[in-house]
């Protein structure tokens, strides 16, 4: 049985104020996708021994998130098929509910008499959206629980951070709490799942209309065993490497786990637990935790205080006076969101990072840096070089409609999280990349070979702010 204290109350808060009772349990998951080191499931878990109740997991699909392609939805298909097996072998039924997602679960929850409902949580609008619909329509309590940061987002900061040094100092000061190994999922009331029937997930791939022109990434793997394999690779062989070559998109010193950390296939805090106690040098293993937790729980901090995350109006205030400044400065290049999407411009290297894009659904964190900086100079106005950005990333990227996505764009192109720099057409104050500076870093023409041969290194970092 899981002892109560296990699972620090901070990280779980209430979005409804009914009562639980001893019904089944659920856990409607959604962000975090995996069974392995998954707080919200070990809650869930939890209720469900304290009443003496089976506990159930239950995945809601709208019939569209955000405009995700087939790339997407293959993906986090394949991951789910998994989680099922997985929660099968410990005795835990899983099903499907297709349409409004608050809709479906509230009257799958009625019908099966569930004494609560536990969630995991997101930062972005339309999940926040269908958890507050569902606290609504639900009959029980509900619970959310935060088991995608390592410090619970609404713990961590009351307020929009500044820059990753406002933040730094709240999150290190809560590590030595919240950075803790997992225990296992304690199911001790389970009822037996042999007559449950398996969710049909070929059928189920087969009703979603989303555009199927984007395919599948026959390169990478999805779903927790995957990720397992990776993160393991990643401390085995690269970390070690990590702080002198990551910025090197011909080494393939970057971690490979953004696709997996934003399907929730592999738990940050664990992936951070597992680079701590590794053999790399001290710097390496430092500088890949301030990615994956001070850089990575900053974009959750902009995106859960800010509802304009993903538009141009969210950026600051002197980034969109520097840029609207500067907005009808000439360009030397204009390209349309066609043009972009079929890297269709003069630069061979900005090029060979869409085309990465295209052909594998990632970029390598310098170069994505480089990739929307570019599109910002080479735009009719600003907020077009937003929402391309956005779009390209939301429709090609494995790692798309995430935080850390959102905030690398407004940082790359709105100046978020970042200094104010020396004044230059057209970017204002914005900071500046050239391909010069890439050449300084790195072979390019190596890079631009080896993504047209197809033997670039294809895993991905997360997005960076340091150049």
């Amino acid at each position: 049985m899981i002892r109560k204290e296990i699972i620090d109350p901070r990280r779980v808060r209430r979005l409804n104020p009914l009562e639980e009772s001893a019904g089944p349990v659920i856990y409607w998951m959604s962000r975090d996708q995996r069974v392995r080191h998954n707080w919200a499931l070990l809650h869930a878990c939890e209720k469900a021994n304290e009443f003496g109740s089976p506990v159930e997991v239950v995945f809601t699909l709208a019939p569209s998130f955000l405009g995700a392609p087939w790339r997407h939805y293959d993906f986090m298909f394949r991951g789910l098929e998994q989680v099922e097996d997985s929660l099968r072998a410990i005795g835990i039924p899983m099903s499907v509910l297709t349409g409004d997602p608050a809709t479906e679960l509230a009257s799958y929850a009625l019908k099966v008499v569930a004494g609560a409902v536990v969630t995991d949580f997101s930062s972005l609008r339309l999940p926040r959206s269908w958890k507050k619909s569902a606290s609504e329509k639900l009959h029980c309590a509900l619970y959310e629980v935060d088991a995608h940061n390592i410090v619970p987002c609404w713990l961590a900061s009351t307020k929009q951070e500044f820059a990753a040094r406002t933040i730094r100092p709240k999150l290190n000061a809560l590590a030595g709490e919240f950075l803790t190994p997992y225990p296992e999922p304690a199911p001790r009331f389970q009822a037996a799942v042999v007559g449950h029937p398996a969710v049909q997930w070929d059928s189920l791939s087969s009703m979603f209309e989303a555009d199927r022109s984007i395919g599948p990434v026959a390169l990478k793997q999805p779903g927790e065993n995957a990720a397992a394999d990776q993160l393991q690779r990643f401390i085995d062989r690269i970390l070690p490497c990590y702080m002198e070559s990551r910025n090197d998109p011909n080494a393939g010193c970057v971690s490979g786990l953004s696709p997996y950390l934003h399907f929730g296939q592999v738990s940050a805090q664990h992936a951070a637990l597992s680079a701590l106690r590794s053999l790399a040098e001290a710097q390496s293993r430092e500088a890949f935790v301030e990615e994956l937790f001070i850089r990575r729980e900053l974009a959750e901090n902009y995106c859960y205080h800010n509802e304009r995350y993903d538009t141009f109006d969210g950026i600051p205030d002197w980034a969109k006076a520097t840029l609207a400044a500067h907005a009808d400065d000439p360009r030397d290049h204009l390209y349309t969101a066609d043009e972009f999407e079929h890297a269709g411009t003069h630069d061979p290297l900005w090029n060979a990072a869409q085309s990465e894009l295209l052909k594998s659904g990632t970029i390598h964190g310098y170069m994505r840096m480089y990739w929307a900086k570019k599109i910002l100079e080479w735009s009719d106005s600003p907020a077009d070089a937003f929402d391309i950005a956005v779009m390209l990333n939301d429709r090609y990227a494995l790692d798309g409609r995430d935080p850390n996505g959102y905030t690398g764009i407004a940082w790359s192109i709105g100046g978020l999280h970042d200094r104010q720099w020396f004044e230059r057409p057209v970017y204002g104050k914005i900071r500046y990349m050239n391909a010069a500076g890439c050449a300084r870093k790195f072979d390019v023409e190596r890079y631009i070979r080896s993504v047209k041969s197809g033997n670039a290194i294809w895993p991905t970092g997360h997005w960076s702010d340091t150049p």
